[in-house]
Formats: structure tokens, C-alpha cells, sequence
């Protein structure tokens, strides 16, 4: 097994962050229809409120990511890295990492990631060949986006940097 296969394992055995917990302001509960996978995310952010929040998701944030996932190995290992590379996070940045990821995982393979850019997240660029696993690896990454979006955090800028260019 080569080093990404079992950083994904390793994740997966051993998940970072994993457990939901408080405070938090929304919590969301996603689901893969094509297998099954489950993933309930907490967020809880910060700069919320006043001239943050006129300025959209500059000077938000992610103070805390909490996660109960449930599914196959790459679901769970995602929610993990997911939790490794967000929380603590300016949300601008947790995006930005956001659309490097997704860009690696929907290249078919030739995308090989950037460990600067997406941390432990390019032990997921072999999945990007195996288009139904590559809904397991993304269902974390939605949910985030998700919960952001029902706190009120403007989540814009992840379609902008992950559109292709024309």
C-alpha cells in the first residue's frame, strides 16, 4: 500500500477532531444517496456579526469544526482532514482549500494536489480517478459549505475559485 493509501486509512482509523461538539451556531446532516455515506458537521465561527459581516467571509473565523461520520473509509477520512485544514482557519482560506481539493478530485487524475495548498488532502488524488468515490470524499466539503452558507457566512468565493476558466 503506498503512502496515501494508508494516510487515508489512518484518518479513517483514527479521526481527527471527530465527535460533535459546543458551542457551535449550525449544525447540518448530509447524506451520499449513491452509498449510503453520513456525515452530521458542526461549525462554529467567529466575526459573524457587524463590520464582518458586511465585508461577507473576511474576517470570519472557523473557530471550531465538529463532525459524526459515518460511511466508508475515504467519507470518514475526508471529515477528518477536512477538520485538520479548516479549523482555526480565516474562512476565505478554508475555501481556498476547499477549491484546490475539489479541483484535484474532479481532474480524473490529472491533478496530483498540492500538499502546500490541501495538507493531507492529496492522499485523496488517486479517488479523483474513480468518479462515484469522489462523491464519498466530497460529501464533508458540501456539508461545510452548507453549514456556512445557514450561518449566514458567504460562501461565494468557493464556486468563483473552483469554476474553470473559460
Amino acid at each position: 500500500m503506498d503512502l496515501y493509501g494508508e494516510l487515508i486509512l489512518d484518518h479513517a482509523k483514527r479521526p481527527q477532531h471527530a465527535g460533535l461538539r459546543e458551542p457551535y451556531d449550525v449544525e447540518v446532516n448530509h447524506v451520499n444517496p449513491t452509498c449510503g455515506d453520513e456525515i452530521s458537521l458542526r461549525v462554529h465561527v467567529a466575526g459573524t456579526s457587524g463590520a464582518a459581516a458586511a465585508d461577507g467571509a473576511e474576517g470570519v473565523v472557523l473557530r471550531d469544526v465538529s463532525y459524526d461520520a459515518l460511511g466508508c473509509s475515504i467519507s470518514v477520512a475526508s471529515a477528518s482532514v477536512l477538520a485538520e485544514e479548516t479549523i482555526g482557519r480565516p474562512v476565505p482560506e478554508a475555501l481556498e482549500v476547499y477549491g484546490h481539493l475539489r479541483a484535484m478530485l474532479t481532474s480524473r487524475g490529472k491533478d496530483a494536489g498540492d500538499p502546500e495548498q490541501i495538507g493531507d488532502g492529496v492522499a485523496f488524488a488517486g479517488v479523483a480517478r474513480y468518479p462515484t468515490r469522489v462523491k464519498c470524499a466530497l460529501l464533508p466539503w458540501t456539508a461545510l459549505l452548507d453549514a456556512l452558507a445557514r450561518a449566514g457566512v458567504d460562501i461565494s468565493a468557493a464556486s468563483s475559485a473552483t469554476d474553470p476558466a473559460p
